[in-house]
């Protein structure tokens, strides 16, 4: 497949954030052909992520506007920019918020994720080549937002933030993979690791919770446990293989003792997905002394300090984070689309809600109501 539109500016539509908690403005754009090491894709789904939510209302950051949002999305390759080796117009891809160079010390170690060139950074609005926008409006340039800018017909990336996938792979399925639902499954599969038969907690059931669930799941964990102060959240979860339920508000005691007492002295893995210190804290140490490994998801405050006494770790419990579930975006998310394409992964069950990219304003309506979990925008409806 040859692009027509190869090198030439593309007039499209996508959603303006103009200002910080307004609606999003559905606006013609240019975009700029792809420079060297980028590439740009058209988008045929794309799905609302809290993060896009939590910049949008420009919480405790730097806030940039007008900007387009959006960074979990799946799409085709439209054009190339000069050296790009690995990528043709045609190919199907997940447009990824971080990124593998494949050049730097992070890429190069087994042990890591953290591209060193294209670890993700909200701060920045530009492209890395030449610290532009690809985007405009009569001349003036709009922002982009973790290097991905999904909420437009047409984006240009980084080539090392761009994951080559399956074609047979449906997009508007395995585009959750590219952000949210990867994060925490990788958080299980890859960093907690837990043995068949063993006992998990999963702090936070939303949908970060919820994969790291499924991943526990599919690791053959006997006892699945989710911690929330949501009870309506118990019976959605029991769907991604979650056993029992346990909300800090029904006990006197606190929760990493109720987990003990429930787990004949603790858990063998947990994973905390909230961003809460205490839940952090107390996902620490409701692991089992000896063996215990607990892994830390959520995105704490700024200001926020981990307290825990030094017996806690010479008991010989391990404490870990991670970041997208420790997958490189790559060389790993091709494999996780086969996991769901060999049904060993099922997705649909996050999906609960899907509107056209005019009505893209109802997905962040569902998100600030806490309705449901990934709601699935159609670009071309």
């Amino acid at each position: 497949m040859s692009s027509t539109t190869a090198g030439q500016v593309i007039r499209c539509k996508a959603a303006v954030a103009w200002e910080a908690g307004k609606p999003l403005v559905i606006e013609e754009v240019e975009v700029a052909p792809p420079q060297a090491m980028e590439v740009r894709l058209k988008i045929l789904f794309t799905s609302l992520c809290h993060t896009d939510v939590y910049f949008w209302e420009a919480k405790g950051q730097t806030p940039l506007f007008p900007r387009i949002f959006g960074h979990e999305a799946g799409g085709i390759v439209e054009s190339i920019g000069e050296g790009v080796t690995d990528l043709k117009p045609g190919d199907h891809v997940l447009p990824v918020f971080t990124g593998e160079c494949k050049e730097c010390r992070h890429c190069k170690s087994e042990e890591s994720n953290m591209c060193d060139l294209l670890r993700i950074n909200t701060d920045r609005g530009v492209m890395l080549n030449d610290g532009k926008s690809r985007f405009s409006i009569n001349g003036q340039p709009i922002y982009h937002f973790v290097g991905t800018s999904t909420f437009s017909e047409y984006t240009v990336l980084h080539v090392g933030s761009v994951a080559k996938i399956n074609p047979a792979a449906p997009l508007d399925k395995v585009c959750v993979l590219s952000c949210g639902i990867s994060t925490g499954l990788g958080a299980t599969l890859n960093v907690a690791k837990p043995k068949k038969g063993s006992t998990v907690a999963v702090f936070g059931l939303g949908a970060v919770g919820l994969a790291a669930a499924e991943g526990a799941r599919i690791a053959g964990a006997s006892r699945i446990i989710g911690v929330d102060l949501n009870a309506k959240r118990f019976d959605e979860a029991k769907k991604f293989g979650v056993t029992e339920f346990v909300n800090p508000k029904d006990h006197e005691k606190p929760v990493h003792e109720v987990l003990a007492e429930m787990t004949n002295g603790g858990v063998d893995r947990s994973i905390e997905c909230t961003g809460s210190i205490n839940a952090m804290i107390s996902a620490f140490e409701c692991v089992h002394d000896g063996w215990g490994v607990a892994v830390l998801v959520g995105v704490p405050n700024k200001d926020d300090a981990f307290k825990t006494h030094p017996m806690n770790l010479l008991n010989e419990r391990t404490i870990k984070g991670t970041f997208f579930g420790n997958y490189k975006p790559r060389s790993d998310l091709p494999s996780v689309v086969e996991k769901y394409m060999n049904k060993e992964l099922e997705l649909e069950k996050f999906i609960t809600h899907e509107v056209s990219f005019s009505e893209i304003n109802k997905a962040f309506e569902y998100m600030l109501r806490g309705e449901g979990l990934r709601c699935i925008i159609r670009m071309d409806a």
